[in-house]
């Protein structure tokens, strides 16, 4: 079978699929803007650069037409390196794309009889997702409201040319439309849960915090790509001098880099983490607070396997993979009560819940898990067995990509 995989930052979600289908004797392809940060055995990867005419004159545009417009450069650029391969004599049997930034828009008009699936990740809206969520941040207006339709302009282009959709969760898969919503498989990233296992011999060296953490520790852990509101960055600093006044013995380590990956960035030469440490800073103790920034990710499971309490808070919206492999080491975890987190943590079975604007409650729930946590060993162990009976990569969830794709390809004739 001949495949072409799309993502901007290929592998991305892609890549435990890709290379499995390679190893498996596939021929694949695959298409994004920047380079790979490490090889994908058996898969040619092809760099295109998109290319916005009148960018220059564009930049007084409002932001939602210079959006648009760069979405699109990045279809007619994609739909340019499908032509070459056509060119090639390469005609794929399915075509995987990310439809998050415009790649797949213009896929069908180059290859219509091959067999398209789109990662539908997210789909916008006013309603029960991450706009206007957390009113510090953003309040209704026309032209957010006219920004949030315009954003899913190449995702409902891509959807309904799709032949097949594919989302993470069943809450990102029931944010898009309903009459597209049937089109949309429901099939977890995976987790590798043999690898991600609990240690409780586990010891992790930090070293440029100058910390030593073990299993006798007291450690709260909390980890985001970015340290940015969308992750509830601001509300567990908010929360934190409460509870450090609680546990004189507790370690906080935050795990996260100082750009922002979703929403809007703070004023000029800032830092969300600047803004909201500076806003409680004269109320930590700061010797027991180790900004980290990103971590290898075998440190990171170090850490996440010496940590007692996981803190983990979310607007509704994609979910994190630090979630999840956080809950198959054993975390005990403390998470928002926002979708898609309910699909994992059930409160009281595999993890706790609190509201995500209750600085108190959030103070005070991960105190008395951290004052019950042999009590709470029970959560732990549901936590990964949850992980492994329904996220596992190997034995769930990559077997069950690959089976959409070859079915897709089946019920085409290939």
């Amino acid at each position: 079978m001949k495949i072409v995989f799309i993502h901007q930052n290929f592998p991305g979600q892609f890549k435990h699929l890709a290379p499995a289908l390679a190893a498996g004797g596939d021929e694949v392809v695959a298409l994004g803007i920047n380079k790979p940060a490490y090889a994908t055995a058996g898969v040619r990867v092809i760099l295109h650069r998109p290319q916005t005419a009148g960018a220059e004159a564009l930049r007084e545009a409002p932001i939602e037409i210079q959006e648009t417009l760069a979405k699109t450069a990045r279809g007619h650029s994609v739909a340019r390196c499908l032509i070459r391969l056509k060119e090639e004599g390469f005609v794929p049997d399915v075509i995987c794309a990310h439809s998050g930034w415009g790649e797949a828009y213009f896929v069908k008009d180059v290859f219509p009889a091959t067999p398209l699936i789109v990662y539908a990740e997210y789909f916008y809206g006013t309603e029960n997702g991450d706009a206007y969520f957390d009113p510090e941040f953003s309040r209704p207006s026309l032209e957010g409201l006219e920004r949030l339709r315009l954003k899913n302009t190449h995702l409902l282009h891509a959807l309904v040319a799709a032949d097949r959709g594919l989302s993470p969760t069943t809450f990102q898969r029931n944010r898009h439309p309903e009459l597209l919503r049937q089109k949309i498989a429901v099939i977890h990233d995976g987790i590798d849960s043999a690898s991600l296992q609990p240690d409780p011999a586990a010891r992790v060296h930090l070293r440029g915090a100058g910390l030593q953490l073990g299993p006798a520790d007291e450690v709260v852990t909390f980890v985001a790509r970015e340290l940015e509101p969308y992750r509830g960055y601001h509300i567990f600093m908010r929360a934190l001098p409460e509870l450090l006044a609680l546990r004189p013995r507790l370690q906080v380590v935050v795990v996260g880099g100082n750009g922002v990956s979703y929403g809007a960035a703070p004023r000029a030469g800032t830092t969300w983490k600047d803004v909201f440490f500076n806003e409680v800073a004269d109320r930590l103790d700061r010797r027991r607070v180790h900004f980290v920034g990103r971590l290898p990710h075998p440190v990171l499971t170090q850490l996440m396997q010496v940590s007692t309490v996981h803190l983990y808070l979310t607007y509704p919206f994609v979910l994190s993979w630090s979630l999840m492999e956080a809950m198959s080491v054993g975390c005990l975890v403390v998470a928002s009560r926002t979708a898609p987190v309910e699909e994992l943590i059930v409160h009281g079975e595999t993890g706790l819940l609190v509201d995500f604007f209750d600085t108190h409650q959030i103070a005070t729930t991960v105190a008395d898990a951290l004052q019950r946590r042999s009590e709470l060993v029970p959560l732990r162990r549901a936590a990964r067995q949850h992980i492994v009976q329904g996220y596992d990569l190997q034995t769930h969830c990559l077997p069950a990509q690959v089976e959409l794709l070859r079915s897709v390809a089946r019920a085409n004739g290939s």
